[in-house]
């Protein structure tokens, strides 16, 4: 059997990570697939690692209009996937509007079904792109033979829109084992010996709410806490510049000589281990995600993370951190003050980050998913006999 995986359109850090994170640790071999065929544009087909059963399709329509991929997705795909007899198709993104049966789509995109969030946009050319977004990739979900959900949070709230779907699976993803460490960080400074570096990966978003992270920081400096915040992830998600002029207006207002923000902006993948393990505080504010990688990798390094106790979180670090209102720095004050009085807390659920995050591995994300695709293949030939 071959297997066939659509990721024209996978331009989000987490939808290349998946990708080359299954193919990477995956063994296609062992569930019946002798050959998987990856059509995307080059930059991440150089990405992909090189495998005897992989075969790489360079997709030109990728760097042009969306228009233009849209048809190629739509008319061509399903002819190129039958040319190469492929049997199954694995969507990485549910927006994908090709219809090669059987095909498993995967859902990432959260920001369109979540109501409040959606709010934040306003009347505005990217709340009509969201509400694109949905309908597209509802309707892909309808159509597949399969839908694969990060976690089963972003599972409820999508079926509440898409209605029920008959055959789910809940597959986490996996962390890059560069961000795994042995023992959690041991050099916590003593009797204020050094400032306390906090740091927070994000891009900037009406949802990621690092103004507020701003704020809370500065009000615990006025409480007499010597501490230091780094900002990293660079764009505007959603196209709503706004959010970065609230960060400016912010950072303005509190840290006018920045004297204890750091905001670095884009740094690359290889790089971000480092900046962890130079942290002693990993703060993730968002109010909306399918499944962070961000989050995960903090919990790998070791750190102890206060975190947002909004959508999928507490499902994924569960009793391992502490939990705050992203939209209230009070909130976050009371989070980040418990974690640096209390020593042995802190040092608790930093190790219990860090054990709990080895349930997030490549290995097992891509043998689930390969099980996945072999039992809907199974279920497919089944009823066809019926």
């Amino acid at each position: 059997m071959k297997l066939a995986i659509n990721a024209s359109r996978a331009r989000s850090g987490g939808a290349k990570s998946h990708l080359i994170g299954i193919l990477s640790a995956g063994d296609p071999l062992s569930y019946g697939f002798n050959e998987v065929h990856v059509w995307s544009y080059k930059e991440l087909l150089l990405s992909l690692p090189e495998k005897s059963w992989l075969i790489k399709h360079d997709v030109m329509e990728a760097k042009k209009s969306i228009l233009s991929q849209l048809w190629w997705e739509f008319f061509s795909l399903p002819n190129e996937i039958k040319e190469n007899n492929c049997g199954i198709l694995l969507n990485i993104d549910a927006g994908s509007v090709c219809r090669f049966y059987p095909f498993v789509t995967m859902s990432r995109d959260m920001l369109s079904y979540e109501p409040g969030e959606m709010k934040r946009y306003g009347l505005s050319v990217a709340h009509l792109r969201l509400l694109v977004i949905k309908y597209v990739q509802n309707s892909s979900l309808r159509a597949a033979t399969g839908a694969i959900f990060l976690t089963r949070y972003a599972g409820r709230l999508i079926q509440d829109s898409s209605g029920l779907l008959s055959c789910i699976a809940y597959i986490p993803h996996g962390v890059s084992e560069q961000f795994r460490t042995m023992e959690p960080a041991n050099n916590w400074p003593i009797n204020n010996s050094r400032p306390i570096h906090c740091l927070y990966v994000s891009n900037i978003a009406p949802y990621k709410h690092q103004w507020h992270v701003v704020r809370a920081i500065k009000i615990l400096r006025n409480k007499g806490f010597d501490l230091r915040l780094t900002l990293t992830g660079g764009g505007n998600a959603g196209g709503n510049t706004a959010s970065q002029e609230r960060l400016n207006k912010e950072l303005d207002l509190s840290d006018p000589k920045h004297n204890f923000v750091e905001n670095i902006g884009f740094v690359k993948q290889k790089k971000l281990p480092n900046i962890l393990k130079k942290s002693d505080l990993f703060i993730f504010a968002s109010s909306c995600e399918n499944m962070p990688n961000t989050l995960v990798e903090a919990m790998a390094s070791g750190l102890p993370i206060a975190c947002s106790e909004r959508g999928p979180m507490p499902e994924i670090l569960r009793n391992s951190g502490i939990y705050f209102d992203p939209e209230n720095p009070k909130s976050l004050v009371s989070a980040l003050e418990e974690l640096i009085i209390n020593d042995q807390f802190r040092k608790n659920i930093a190790r219990d980050a860090m054990v709990l995050s080895k349930e997030y591995s490549w290995e097992r994300c891509a043998g689930e998913t390969l099980n996945f695709l072999k039992k809907v293949i199974i279920n497919t030939q089944s009823t066809k006999h019926v």
